[in-house]
């Protein structure tokens, strides 16, 4: 069996185009916000169909039917099976990642990260969507795969993450591993998270911006590092 593990939408729909075999699973959560901590998975899908609910107002049936559901593919997967994470470098992609990593630490999958082609330094952030249908064939080409140890540091990252240990997030953050080439900057900009943001937005408004996509423009361009979409960015907005 062949899985891929895709990190929205968008990218399904792209993805359908490669000629590439396989079944999908699309990663439709957003663990960059919101609780994540839980005893066990049941209480995590609990925990998260209602912050879903509260915050998106998409009900609870709706939330495991189309999010829990994708992710409940990587539970159960027969030996031999080939998973590819397509997930992009920045941190609301790596917490999925971390997450998924976690799952797939339970089972004798076998593992492989597909990351964005990076054609310019400046767009390291800017992930799969400016890609196209060759690009994304060039993707898979240069896959790599996850050996033990790189799971192992997945699903530590998940449960540092999950938990807000901060430093052991530090520690884990000076691993060498092909599979995670920025978990330096990522592991930085999560333990920055409750600040830096707000900091950087403080200062836009300071300078009299107050269109919305100008100041989202701006957002990610100083700190893409965080992959936030409109409603994360917004969401903190409303919070200053």
């Amino acid at each position: 069996m062949i899985l891929h593990v895709l990190p929205g939408d968008a990218l399904a729909e792209k993805f359908n185009k490669t000629g590439l075999n396989g079944e999908i699973a699309i990663c439709r959560e957003c663990l960059i916000e919101g609780d994540v901590k839980a005893e066990n998975i049941n209480d995590f899908w609990e925990t998260r169909a209602n912050f879903i609910k509260l915050s998106y107002g998409e009900s609870k049936e709706q939330y495991f039917k189309k999010v829990a559901a994708e992710l409940q593919k990587l539970n159960d997967l027969a030996p031999g099976t080939n998973v590819y994470l397509w997930f992009e470098h920045e941190l609301f992609c790596q917490a999925n990642m971390w997450f998924c990593l976690d799952l797939l630490s339970e089972t004798k999958a076998t593992v492989y990260r597909v990351a964005p082609v990076i054609k310019d330094a400046k767009n390291v952030w800017t992930g799969f969507g400016k890609l196209d249908i060759e690009d994304l064939r060039q993707c898979f080409e240069r896959k790599i795969k996850f050996e033990k140890d790189d799971i192992s540091l997945g699903a530590n990252l998940w449960k540092a993450y999950q938990n807000s240990d901060h430093e052991t997030l530090e520690s884990l953050s000076e691993t060498n591993s092909a599979c995670f080439p920025f978990l330096k900057e990522v592991c930085r900009a999560e333990i920055e998270k409750d600040s830096r943001p707000r900091k950087i937005l403080e200062q836009i408004a300071e300078n009299g911006t107050t269109d919305f996509s100008e100041i989202f423009s701006e957002f990610s361009r100083r700190a893409g590092v965080y992959g936030f979409g409109d409603a994360q960015l917004k969401r903190i907005m409303q919070e200053i």
